[in-house]
């Protein structure tokens, strides 16, 4: 099972998603303007659960 990403803002205006491995390091990190445009640009063939909306289309 994948971790659920989470949002975290480093800095005031700086918003990223982020996964932790096991050891509650940082494993993947996207910057939150870019991730969301990516979205808007591309469809997803996959559903994707509650959590992990970067990896495919959510149900609304």
């Amino acid at each position: 099972m994948t971790a659920k990403r989470e949002l975290i803002e480093p800095t005031p205006g700086d918003k990223r998603y982020v996964r932790r491995d096991g050891e509650g390091r940082f494993k993947e990190v996207e910057d939150v303007g870019r991730s969301l445009a990516q979205d808007q640009k591309r469809k997803a063939k996959n559903d994707a659960k509650p959590g992990q909306g970067d990896r495919g289309d959510r149900k609304k």
